[in-house]
């Protein structure tokens, strides 16, 4: 299952203004073992959003690698949401965390690789205060209130960006 469209539209390539290249993320990972053309793989998997990146490369000059986000389950309830790092203008100026930084490169193509860059901004919202049981409780009527006057804390969020870098193949 897809993550709806209005949540995160499939990313082609982002503006290279937004990727973070001195920026060192908070996950240290190696690069990807090189990925055949027209074989899809997994990248990551974000449990607070229930979504799996997975990415492919496509052969095609005009969009040589294709990213998706992929629902992990129809039952997991989202706690945070993925979104478009280039439409949410995710940098660490604005307030974001770049959280991951994944490096694929190309089986068909040395030299050429796909970097998918996940940002996070934590959210404002925590667990509540004990009640007088020393319970962390969220009522139903208070909670309905604070939604009708909008005062709701912000969600934590995930942006993700995709760059190719190195020389096409011909």
């Amino acid at each position: 299952m897809r993550v709806a469209a209005a949540t995160l539209v499939v990313l082609a390539v982002a503006a290279p203004a937004v990727l973070a290249a001195g920026a060192e993320p908070e996950v240290r990972r190696d690069a990807a073992p090189p990925q055949a053309v027209g074989k899809p793989h997994s990248l990551r998997t974000i449990p607070e959003a229930c979504a799996t990146l997975v990415g492919v490369f496509t052969g095609k000059a005009d969009a040589p690698y294709a990213l998706d986000a992929r629902r992990t389950s129809p039952a997991c309830q989202p706690r945070a949401r993925l979104v478009d790092a280039q439409k949410a203008g995710a940098s660490a100026e604005a307030g974001w965390i770049l959280n991951d930084r994944i490096r694929v490169p190309s089986a068909a193509c040395p030299g050429r690789e796909a970097v998918v860059e996940v940002w996070r901004r934590p959210g404002e919202a925590g667990v509540p205060g004990r009640d007088g049981q020393g319970q962390a409780r969220i009522y139903l009527r208070e909670g309905l209130a604070k939604a009708r006057a909008g005062a709701l804390a912000a969600l934590p969020a995930y942006a993700v960006s995709m760059q190719l870098q190195g020389k096409p193949c011909d």
